[in-house]
């Protein structure tokens, strides 16, 4: 799943959800490529009643099958105004991070490695749910769109469609690359 250039993520509707859960789609085949799911603690939940849920922390584990064993691990800490986002691997081992910017219009973050080498920066639009993966020299190596879901679900729902397309000559990032477009909406949209 993780070796790939093209996800469509749909994210699972509920009502008065305080985790959330997205579906992993290849956009071709609409084969299920995997889950990921909000994995909170019990206080978490609770504290997301009365406090901003952006400020709490959050683990995100993406998986083949819900429940199964995690391929990848979003992981955050308690935030105020710039947030790191740990990605582990299947050992549990930091593959990247992400450090958001302090100030951004259209919002975005910066990706780094293992090495706290620069892979990407995520440079959001301001007019909208539009993002855009830069490498190092600022070149485009892919994107992330928000999809129409219609108006029944766009108006009476906070759950997204999107897709995250990325650049082949950049597949060796898929994996850190899937976990930023995920963490758009779960870790820095989300309200």
């Amino acid at each position: 799943m993780l070796d790939r250039t093209n996800y469509f993520v749909k994210e699972h509707v509920g009502v008065l959800k305080l985790s959330d859960t997205y579906d992993i789609i290849d956009p071709d085949t609409q084969q299920n490529l995997g889950v990921a799911q909000e994995k909170l603690s019990f206080l978490v939940h609770a504290l997301r009643l009365v406090i901003d849920k952006r400020m709490l922390p959050t683990k995100v584990e993406i998986s083949e099958q819900v429940n199964g064993p995690a391929l990848l691990t979003i992981k955050r800490g308690v935030t105020f105004l710039r947030s790191r986002i740990e990605i582990l691997d299947r050992s549990g081992q930091v593959i990247g991070y992400f450090k958001s910017k302090l100030f951004s219009l259209g919002g975005g973050f910066f990706v780094y490695g293992t090495r706290d080498q620069l892979v990407a920066e995520v440079k959001g639009d301001w007019k909208g749910w539009n993002f855009k993966f830069l490498d190092a020299k600022g070149n485009e190596k892919g994107t992330v769109s928000k999809k129409w879901a219609g108006i029944g679900k766009e108006l009476f729902t906070s759950a997204d469609n999107y897709m995250i397309s990325i650049a082949d000559d950049f597949k060796a990032n898929s994996g850190l690359l899937l976990a930023a477009g995920l963490a758009i909406d779960i870790v820095f949209k989300e309200r």
